[in-house]
């Protein structure tokens, strides 16, 4: 294998495709990505048993093809050599089968390769009728669930994103069972079979950081195992959790008993700098106490201080309520929401809060009270 690129190629290529190299040193070939060099391009494939990316290199984008070839090379020092030379033409070649010669302009690498034929044999394989959405609205669901997903693999099922599409509706679910997040688009086209998918968290934050903000088409092939995401030259696949996600919708109340509308910015200021002075030890808790046309928000740690604030709100009755929640848990609920307003919706102090804007119906986040007392 010997061929020339530019180094920007390569380099964002490779960017890629590491975010599947395992930086577990278990199996030596997981840290690997496989160079496949053909008559069309270059195939990069990599892949640490959870997910799998392949980018494709078309051979125009490729400024020399002197000898086809295949060789795995090691991620982490490939990734980094070529992010440290000089920009410019990159030279790879392959000398004794598993030598790998890298140069450009005054800099000379030689690294020890790895045989293909050690690599995984991965299938990337496509359905017959892929769900078609946009990348910023998949970089969006994941932006506004992902946070809500368990951390704690005790309950594997819940550190992962529920996807449930019926017909044209697609919805997507995560809760820790602290907090809920659920966001709910509506497909071009409707689908013949329902599907009920639970895709890892940690995997969908991976994709998050390959797609950008434009309005390209990705491509979603979803099977009983895993699912694949085809956009641009990349494919990317990842395995789907094992169990039943628990059934949410029972969670979210239809009729509220106080309603809340308040500037979101001005509330998260608000909340941040109560937070300050929470302890996470104690889950960061703060006071929420309506009076009439504001808000009284506070929080008392005795070993660290306390501190009040108060904001104008609008409420639809003369009904008041004291509750009290996590602030961090409040602030990463509100992170999510683009929109000037937002509605606090609420019952009592015990049941859930809801949180909704007029920007986007489809999009709600719930989180569970704390007793304080």
């Amino acid at each position: 294998m010997k061929f020339s690129i530019k180094k920007e190629i390569l380099l964002e290529n490779l960017n890629n495709v590491s975010k599947a190299v395992s930086s577990k040193n278990v199996i030596p070939i997981l840290g690997g990505i496989k160079f496949d060099l053909e008559e069309n391009g270059l195939f990069l494939t990599a892949t640490n048993n959870e997910i799998d990316i392949q980018c494709f290199i078309e051979k125009k984008y490729i400024d020399n093809i002197d000898n086809l070839g295949t060789i795995v090379i090691q991620g982490r020092y490939l990734l980094e050599i070529v992010r440290k030379l000089p920009d410019g033409i990159i030279n790879i070649e392959v000398i004794d089968g598993l030598k790998i010669l890298i140069n450009s302009q005054n800099s000379n690498f030689n690294l020890n390769g790895i045989d293909s034929k050690e690599f995984p044999n991965i299938k990337l394989e496509y359905s017959t009728n892929p769900i078609i959405l946009s990348k910023k609205v998949i970089k969006n669901i994941i932006n506004q669930t992902l946070f809500a997903t368990s951390t704690q693999e005790s309950r594997p099922i819940l550190t992962g994103i529920n996807i449930k599409i019926e017909n044209n509706k697609m919805e997507c679910i995560a809760t820790d069972s602290y907090r809920l997040s659920s966001k709910t688009i509506y497909l071009d086209e409707s689908i013949d079979n329902p599907i009920n998918i639970v895709i890892p968290g940690k995997n969908m934050g991976e994709l998050v950081k390959i797609l950008d903000d434009e309005d390209e088409n990705v491509e979603l092939h979803i099977f009983s195992n895993k699912v694949l995401f085809k956009f641009d030259e990349i494919l990317f696949q990842s395995r789907l959790l094992n169990g039943t996600f628990p059934d949410t919708s029972r969670l979210i109340p239809n009729e509220f008993l106080i309603e809340i509308k308040a500037d979101l910015d001005e509330l998260y200021r608000v909340i941040d700098r109560a937070s300050l002075l929470t302890s996470e030890k104690e889950k960061n808790v703060i006071k929420f106490e309506t009076n009439g046309n504001e808000v009284i928000i506070s929080s008392n740690t005795p070993e660290i201080g306390k501190v009040e604030e108060k904001l104008s709100i609008t409420k639809n009755n003369d009904n008041e309520i004291k509750i009290a929640f996590s602030s961090k848990y409040m602030m990463d609920a509100l992170k999510t929401i683009n929109s000037k307003d937002i509605r606090i919706l609420l019952n009592s102090d015990v049941k859930p809060i809801i949180i909704k804007n007029d920007e986007d119906e489809n999009l709600i986040q719930l989180l569970l009270p704390i007793k304080t007392y």
